[in-house]
Parts: structure tokens; C-alpha cells; sequence
């Protein structure tokens, strides 16, 4: 099986231009074929506040009014996924931006839950790697913006690690799938306050034993969570590690 690499990079990284230039030369000198998913919730939360829409979160979780709705389809959609394009297009890298939406790649439901309303926020259902495999076997490198949609002429937020997740899922039953989750960090910290405390590999054993003892926290959680959910569901491998790092094979390596 011909391999892929699915690299999924925080907003923080695509929302900085010096940073986003960097990461960007990076990502283009890959090999093979790639796929990129960008986040952008920062600029989604300015953005907000300039047009006078309330931003509400819930345990890190945007709460999607349909006001929200519109910005977010805005911010991912138009400003950072269009920017992202057409950097990479500048260094040679044939890139189209994508929603879920678009080929109907990434249908979601809008999550029920009984405590919260969290409005336009979907679940993923179903993701139809052939369709981005028509794409990449044309040498076009999909950039997924974290929005999907219900079918029903709904478009719906999306947390962009759960989009990387689930397309690296659809995709591992077609390519050899690396997901590579990359930030702001050098891996996942054995101490936060020390960036060079970087644990190179961790197994689920491991991963409980540090949820518990408190080593590994907050947003780090459903990360790895979803790295373990994708590892399961036939990934290869999955990477966790800083973003101007990427190819320099660092970082930590989760493992079943």
C-alpha cells in the first residue's frame, strides 16, 4: 500500500504569518502523498468579537449559535483555509480547500446532549476516503477546514482534531496512514513547564497511568484519545510533536 502522511496543525501555528511561512516550507518538502487539516479558533474568536457575537465555550468547546455559525464558516472556510491554499500554491503544492460539504467528503449528525446545547457542532458519521483519494491520486493535496455538514443543508463545527482523525480512519483503508498532530510543543510533556521533558513513546498503559497520576491533562486527553481511536482503527502510526519539527522524525509516538 502506498503511503500517506495526515498532518493536522493548530490554529495557533496557521493563524501567526511568520509561523504559518514556516511550517508551510516544511510541510511542502513532505514526500509523497499528504493531506493537511487546519484548526483557526483563535481568529474565529476575534473575528466574533469585531462583528459583536458572543463567544461561548463549554470545556474548550465553542458553543455554535447560528450567528457563530456564520463566523466560523467565515474564518475556516474562507479566510484561514483560502490563505493556507494559497501559500501552499506558492511553493509548488497543488492544493484545494475542502469542507465537509464539498463531495459530501464528511457528513456529521449535530450532537445531542441532554446538559448542554451546543447548537451547530457535529459528530462524524461517515467520510468517504475514495473521494479524497480521487483527489490525491490527481496530486492535489486536500486542506480540510474543520466544518462538516448534515445532509440536510446544515453546515456544522467541527473540532478539526476529530476531522483529522476520522479522515486518517476512511483513508488508512486505501493508503499506509502517518497522522501527525503537530502544535506548539515538542510532544507530549512529562513536565509542562519544561519543553525539553518530551515523552518519546507512549502505549495505553502508559497513557492511563499518566491521565491518572495527572501527567497528561486537559486538552492532551481527547488528543490522545483520538490518536488511540485512530491506531485501532488501522493507522499506522500516530505522531504528536512540535510543528517546525515535522520532518525531523521527533516528537512522541503513540502506540498501541
Amino acid at each position: 500500500m502506498e503511503s500517506l502522511t495526515l498532518l493536522k496543525v493548530g490554529g495557533k501555528i496557521v493563524e501567526e504569518p511568520d509561523s504559518l511561512v514556516r511550517f508551510l516550507d516544511d510541510f511542502a518538502k513532505i514526500d509523497g502523498q499528504k493531506v493537511l487539516v487546519h484548526g483557526g479558533g483563535r481568529s474565529a474568536t476575534k473575528m466574533a468579537e469585531r462583528l459583536g457575537v458572543e463567544t461561548q465555550m463549554v470545556n474548550g468547546r465553542r458553543i455554535t449559535s447560528a450567528e457563530m455559525l456564520q463566523v466560523v464558516t467565515m474564518v475556516y472556510g474562507g479566510l484561514v483555509n483560502k490563505n493556507v491554499v494559497v501559500q501552499l500554491q506558492s511553493r509548488g503544492v497543488d492544493a484545494l480547500g475542502l469542507t465537509g460539504a464539498d463531495m459530501n467528503y464528511m457528513l456529521a449528525d449535530k450532537r445531542k446532549n441532554a446538559e448542554i446545547d451546543y447548537g451547530f457542532v457535529g459528530d462524524v458519521k461517515k467520510v468517504d476516503g475514495e473521494k479524497l483519494k480521487s483527489l490525491i491520486c490527481q496530486n492535489i493535496v486536500p486542506v480540510l477546514a474543520p466544518l462538516t455538514h448534515d445532509g440536510q443543508g446544515n453546515l456544522l463545527n467541527t473540532n478539526a482534531d476529530t476531522i483529522a482523525g476520522e479522515a486518517a480512519k476512511a483513508l488508512a483503508k486505501l493508503y499506509d496512514v502517518t497522522l501527525v498532530f503537530c502544535f506548539e510543543k515538542k510532544g507530549v510533556l512529562r513536565d509542562e513547564n519544561d519543553d525539553d521533558s518530551v515523552i518519546p513513546t507512549i502505549n495505553k498503559q502508559d497513557f492511563d497511568r499518566y491521565v491518572e497520576s495527572g501527567v497528561i491533562q486537559g486538552g492532551m486527553i481527547p488528543k490522545l484519545q483520538n490518536a488511540f481511536n485512530a491506531l485501532e482503527a488501522g493507522v499506522k502510526q500516530v505522531i504528536i510533536t512540535k510543528a517546525d519539527e515535522i520532518n525531523k522524525n521527533s516528537g512522541t509516538t503513540i502506540i498501541l
